[in-house]
């Protein structure tokens, strides 16, 4: 059997379906867009990006800049598209996100060995082989369908995207362009709070009033790395001054002096046209989120093209499920991908799609994947959603999650270049063994 089914067209899906693919596997790919969308997406391309326009930083003694040098060695598909498609960011790979989707949608719809059907999938065949990679929106029949699979263990969490405004729209006598300790080529515009303008800011937020999540019934549990703004201003008046409002590595050019607090507007497309608030996840109304925000110096006037929205994540009880390969431990023949596993994070879920895609060829060639090796990045997030864990949650790649160096490093920084190293080196070797 040369055939593989794999359902969900996101960034988890198209990884695998196109290094399959490029070994010469059949491949059917279902898409339930356009025919029916989720309540976070809007575009019919694949490989939608809702949350941020970042794919987070390069550097490989970075975490995420280390999985995305171990998703090279393991013939990625979608970095490619996302570097040719970039956006001025920083130290960050961020990119244009039609853009990106279309050249994503591109590569699959001219690849000859992928069939694809837009249509929506209520059933799965415990027979053929199959990645599920249809995200953490999954609903309707399929959910039912995945509860039935494995006993109705999943969990889920709910997620929330940022505001984006117009750039013309944008004060530029307050708002000043730099990126934070001087790198990028000051990328970044920032809108700096003075102590009052802060204060009266938290003040707004802290009281706007927030929508209500009518589509899910149950008590809201939110995910530490995507948190809506309002939750963070909850847990007191300095904790915004800590996190993504945080002012180190900026001075305002009209003081001279760092800012109180300050607002990080990142490109979200390659004109330069739109912005993106960093950090400002939301579930505010609409309307409150004009009037809170508009407090924000140099956003008075700001025009919102996208109000933030909240909406539901699920994802499988991974540890008691899935196998290192990924696959069902009572269903052999079904594999997952991608956030629905526990992989939080675009790069992370592409690469999930990626390990899936290499667990399936080793499959076909008759022979069981071995994990990645445990000085890895993928390997320790495999092994995270993998091991037993009562409490478990989706987790982004991190640096804490390798395994200490023989011989300790202080300094963090060189500390970091020599975990990356051995990590590069460990993932060369699995790379050529596993191809």
């Amino acid at each position: 059997m040369n055939k593989v089914t794999i359902l969900g067209a996101g960034l988890a899906g198209c990884e695998a379906a196109l290094w399959l693919a490029g070994k010469g596997v059949k491949v059917e790919l279902w898409e339930q867009k356009p025919q029916k969308f989720s309540p976070a997406h809007k575009s019919a391309g694949f490989a939608e990006l809702i949350c941020s326009n970042s794919l987070k930083a390069e550097r490989l003694d970075s975490a995420s800049g280390l999985l995305k040098a171990e998703m090279k060695l393991l013939g990625s598909s979608l970095l490619p598209a996302a570097e040719a498609t970039r956006v001025a960011a920083g130290g960050a790979l961020a990119v244009d996100r039609d853009k990106f989707s279309a050249a994503v949608t591109g590569l699959v719809e001219e690849n000859e060995n992928i069939t694809l059907h837009r249509e929506e999938v209520t059933s799965i065949n415990e027979n053929e082989l199959t990645i599920v990679a249809t995200g953490p929106l999954t609903e309707g029949a399929l959910a039912e369908e995945i509860a039935r699979l494995t006993g109705g263990s999943e969990l889920s969490f709910y997620d929330a995207a940022a505001p984006i405004v117009t750039a013309d729209s944008l004060d530029m006598d307050k708002v000043f362009a730099a990126s934070r300790y001087g790198r990028g080529d000051a990328d970044y515009l920032n809108c700096p709070f003075n102590k009052e303008e802060y204060e009266a800011f938290y003040a707004a937020l802290s009281t706007a009033e927030r929508a209500q999540l009518h589509e899910f019934d149950g008590e809201l549990s939110v995910y530490e790395g995507c948190m809506p703004i309002e939750v963070m201003a909850g847990r007191g008046a300095d904790t915004m001054r800590f996190g993504p409002l945080r002012p180190v590595g900026l001075t305002d050019p009209r003081t001279g002096h760092r800012p109180w607090a300050a607002v990080q507007l990142r490109r979200e497309n390659e004109e330069g046209t739109l912005y993106n608030l960093v950090g400002f996840q939301t579930n505010l109304k609409f309307g409150e989120q004009k009037r809170v925000f508009s407090l924000i110096p140099g956003l008075e006037n700001a025009e919102f093209v996208r109000y933030g929205v909240m909406h539901r994540n699920t994802f499988l009880n991974s540890p008691c499920l899935l196998t290192g390969g990924l696959a069902l431990k009572e269903h052999p023949n079904i594999r997952f991908a991608g956030q629905i596993t526990g992989f939080e994070g675009y790069m992370e879920s592409a690469a999930c799609g990626l390990l899936a895609a290499r667990a399936v060829w080793a499959k076909l060639c008759g022979r069981e994947l071995s994990l990645p090796p445990a000085n890895t990045m993928l390997g320790q997030l495999v092994r995270y959603i993998t091991t037993e864990n009562k409490n478990f949650q989706p987790m982004g790649a991190n640096m804490g999650l390798l395994p200490p160096l023989e011989n300790h490093v202080r300094d963090k920084r060189l500390r970091y270049a020599a975990l990356a190293e051995r990590a590069v080196a460990d993932m060369t070797a699995w790379a050529g063994e596993t191809e």
